[in-house]
C-alpha cells in the first residue's frame, strides 16, 4: 500500500528582530510632563500612524511604491514609546532585520526613527485641538510650518546654499544618472540638497553631492528629506538623507519646501511632480511676488526634452505665456544648471538682506490661504474643481494642483487607493481644450511609467470635457 506523507511548509516570512533603542539629541531632553504627553500620543490614536511611518523608515531604500507593501510584509511589527527617568525610550517589536548589522540598528536608520518620533510628537502635542484656532489663519500656519521645522533643527542661520530637487520616484536610468551628475555639480560649488526624500529624483541629487562634498572636504552637508504622512510608506527615505521631517500634509509640505529652499530644480517626474510646479508658479504668479527672485530650473537629459516640452506646453496653454518667463529649461547640461543656480542663489541673497529677510525661512514670498488649506481628494471635491479659463492665473493654478494632488493619492496614497476601490475613478471636469491637453500629459505619464515603479498602472481617473 502506497503512503504519502504530506508536510506542511511554514508560512514565508521575512527575518525581524526585536530592539529596545535609546533616542539622542532632542528627543532625550524633555520633561517628564513631555514625556507623558509623547507616550500618550503615541498610544492613542496617532499609534497606527506611527506604526506605519516607522515601518516605513525601518524599510528605507525599499523599491515599491505601494504603501501597503511594508504592512503586509511585516504584518506583526510594531513600535511602542515608553517612559523612563532618563527621557524616552523607543521598543520595537518585529522589526525588518534589513535595519540591524549584527544585532545593532543603523544609526541612520535610528536618527530617521527618532524624527519620526519627534515629527508626530510634535504634531500632537504643539498642533492639537487646543491649537486649532491658531490654524484657521495663513499666519498660523505659516507659524505653524516654522515651529515644524525648528522643532526638527532644520533650519540654518548660515549663507543661503539649499537646492530643493523636485522629480519622479519612477524614472529611468539615463534621468537618474542625469540627477546624480546635476547633485554633483551643485555639491562642487558648496550647495545642500532637499527633496521628498524618496527614491529616483530625489536620491540622485543627494548621492551625486555627497561624492562632491567628500572632494570638496565639506565636513557639514545637509541631505534634506521633507514628507508627509500619506505618502511616507510609499516612497520610503533613501539611505542619504540624515535629516528627516515629516510636516502633517501635502500643503504644509509644499510649503515648508519654498519657505526654506533658496532655489529649485525640477527633474522629470510625473503626476506629484507636475503638482509642485503648478503650486510653485501658483504662488509666484501672484502680485505680491512679482518682484521676488527665486531660480527654478526645469532640467533633464536628452532624452527626456520631449517631457519637458509638454509640460512646457501645458502651462502655456492654462496659466499663459506670464508663467512661463518664470522658469528657464536647461537640457543636458549639469554644469549649466549649477551655475545658473549658485547664480540664482546669490541674487536671493542679495534680496534677503535689502529686505532684511532671514536667509533660513523666507517670511517674505505671499502664500495665500487657498494654497494652505489641506485638500481631501474624494471624488465630490475632484469633480467640483473649476478648470475653466477667464479665472485668474493662480487661482486656476491652485485647483490645477488640487487635481494632480488628487491623482497622487489615487496612486500611492492609501486612502486614495481605498476610495478609487470602493468608487471607482475620479472624474475630472473642465474646458474641452484643457481637458485635452490634461489628458494627453498624463497619457504620456503613463505611457513613459512615470506613474508607478513597477505592474501595469490602471488610471486612477478619468478626464472629461
Amino acid at each position: 500500500m502506497d503512503m504519502t506523507t504530506t508536510i506542511e511548509k511554514p508560512a514565508r516570512t521575512l527575518p525581524v528582530q526585536d530592539a529596545r533603542i535609546y533616542p539622542r539629541g532632542g528627543l532625550d531632553v524633555l520633561s517628564r510632563a513631555e514625556v507623558a504627553r509623547l507616550r500618550d500620543a503615541s498610544g492613542g490614536g496617532m499609534h497606527e500612524l506611527l506604526r506605519r511611518c516607522a515601518l516605513a523608515v525601518l524599510t528605507s531604500g525599499s523599491a515599491s511604491d505601494d504603501p501597503r507593501a511594508a504592512r503586509d510584509l511585516y504584518p506583526d511589527f510594531d513600535i511602542q514609546v515608553a517612559q523612563q527617568d532618563r527621557g524616552v525610550r523607543i521598543d520595537l517589536a518585529n522589526a525588518p532585520a534589513m535595519a540591524f548589522v549584527d544585532g545593532e540598528i543603523i544609526r541612520g536608520v535610528a536618527e530617521l526613527l527618532f524624527a519620526v518620533v519627534r515629527d508626530l510628537a510634535y504634531m500632537a502635542i504643539e498642533m492639537g485641538p487646543a491649537y486649532a484656532a491658531e490654524l484657521e489663519s495663513s499666519d498660523g500656519i505659516t507659524n505653524a510650518v516654522f515651529g515644524l521645522l525648528r522643532n526638527a533643527r532644520i533650519l540654518n542661520p548660515g549663507d543661503p546654499n539649499l537646492v530643493v530637487c523636485w522629480g519622479g520616484h519612477s524614472i529611468g536610468r539615463d534621468e537618474y544618472l542625469y540627477t546624480k551628475q546635476v547633485g554633483y555639480e551643485l555639491g562642487l560649488r558648496g550647495l545642500d540638497i532637499c527633496t521628498g526624500c524618496g527614491p529616483g529624483a530625489m536620491k540622485g541629487p543627494m548621492k551625486g553631492a555627497t561624492i562632491a562634498h567628500a572632494k570638496q572636504r565639506k565636513s557639514v552637508s545637509r541631505y534634506i528629506g521633507l514628507t508627509e504622512p500619506g505618502i511616507i510608506a510609499a516612497e520610503s527615505p533613501n539611505p542619504i538623507v540624515n535629516h528627516l521631517v515629516i510636516m502633517p500634509d501635502i500643503e504644509k509640505r509644499l510649503e515648508a519646501f519654498v519657505r526654506i529652499g533658496h532655489g529649485i530644480i525640477v527633474f522629470a517626474g510625473g503626476v506629484g511632480t507636475a503638482e509642485e510646479i503648478l503650486y510653485l508658479l501658483g504662488i509666484l504668479l501672484r502680485e505680491e511676488n512679482k518682484d521676488l527672485p527665486f531660480p527654478l530650473i526645469l532640467t533633464g537629459p536628452t532624452v527626456a526634452a520631449p517631457y519637458f516640452e509638454q509640460i512646457d506646453r501645458f502651462i502655456r496653454l492654462t496659466l499663459g505665456d506670464a508663467a512661463a518667463e518664470r522658469y528657464q529649461i536647461i537640457i543636458g547640461d549639469p554644469s549649466a544648471v549649477a551655475r545658473k543656480m549658485t547664480a540664482g542663489i546669490k541674487q536671493v541673497r542679495e534680496h534677503r538682506l535689502a529686505q532684511k529677510d532671514s536667509f533660513f525661512f523666507n517670511w517674505s514670498i505671499d502664500i495665500p490661504w487657498e494654497y494652505q488649506q489641506p485638500f481631501e481628494p474624494t471624488h465630490e471635491a475632484m469633480a467640483g474643481l473649476d478648470l475653466h479659463h477667464g479665472r485668474a492665473p493662480h487661482a486656476l493654478a491652485a485647483d490645477l494642483r488640487r487635481a494632480f494632488s488628487g491623482i497622487v493619492a489615487g496612486n500611492v496614497k492609501e486612502d486614495g487607493m481605498r476610495r478609487i476601490e470602493e468608487f471607482g475613478p475620479f472624474q475630472i471636469h473642465g474646458d474641452a481644450d484643457m481637458m485635452q491637453a490634461l489628458d494627453a500629459l498624463l497619457r504620456a505619464f503613463v505611457d513613459q511609467r512615470r506613474m508607478k515603479i513597477s505592474g501595469e498602472y490602471k488610471p486612477c481617473y478619468q478626464v472629461l470635457a
